[in-house]
């Protein structure tokens, strides 16, 4: 199972996580586009450490709400979700060519990326760009999403579209027994303890997932999303590649 990380998420003097000290542990990095943070700086420099690194390179693009960090959910057209998805992955695109690399999958942030899981017009709208963009690619772009237990209406919009789809899960989330993440305002959404996120990263990278409430659910997943926001997470992942390597 490969891992993937939300990264270049810092703007200006502002400091988000350790991306240089991370990036050689992942296989996929989830690049800030400007809207929920990052800035063209960063964004250069997030793209330059991953080609130095042989990390493949995604597009985080969110709702315009840097103070809220993207976390919280902005109405908008479908219209305009298609539109601000293909400005962001653009920008970092033209980025990334800069760097002599390119965008390969589109992952949603924050509040995008739950309303695009519970709102069948906000994911025709997301899948809309994507495959609009893949019209002029000759390799075209993943949609990232969260797996769950049942992911057939999922599979069936991007089949509609042509877009392929990399399915996630988290090592540091608590899981409801329909394959959901349980929502950050809830007691235990968040897994703090190292120990136990390198359990259920192991659990998960053989298909299955311990429930906040101790049931044992079946989940399939191509990719296991992790954070460094620390020197002890960012040590958490180390362990985890390594046993995931042994």
């Amino acid at each position: 199972m490969k891992l993937n990380c939300d990264m270049g998420e810092s703007y200006g003097c502002w400091q988000m996580g350790d991306d240089l000290a991370v990036m050689p542990y992942v296989d996929q990095a989830n690049i800030a586009c400007g809207f929920h943070a990052s800035d063209p700086d960063t964004m250069a420099r997030t793209v330059a450490s991953a080609v130095a690194h042989q990390v493949t390179i995604g597009a985080h693009p969110g709702y315009d709400d840097k103070p809220g960090f993207g976390r919280r959910s902005i109405p908008h057209s479908p219209e305009a979700i298609t539109h601000l998805v293909a400005y962001q992955t653009g920008a970092l695109e033209a980025i990334c060519q800069l760097h002599g690399t390119q965008v390969t999958y589109v992952k949603p942030h924050g509040a995008l990326y739950h309303d695009m899981m519970s709102r069948s017009d906000v994911l025709d709208a997301i899948l809309k760009s994507v495959a609009a963009m893949n019209r002029q690619r000759p390799t075209p772009l993943a949609l990232m999403v969260l797996a769950k237990a049942d992911n057939s209406v999922i599979q069936a919009a991007a089949a509609r579209y042509q877009v392929p789809l990399l399915f996630e899960a988290f090592a540091d989330r608590a899981y409801d027994e329909q394959g959901n993440l349980v929502a950050r305002n809830q007691p235990g959404a968040v897994h703090h303890d190292p120990a136990r996120i390198q359990q259920q990263a192991l659990a998960l990278a053989t298909g299955s997932v311990t429930t906040i409430n101790g049931q044992s659910l079946s989940l399939r997943a191509d990719t296991l999303c992790v954070h460094g926001d620390n020197p002890e997470s960012i040590a958490t992942i180390a362990e985890i590649r390594k046993a995931m390597q042994s």
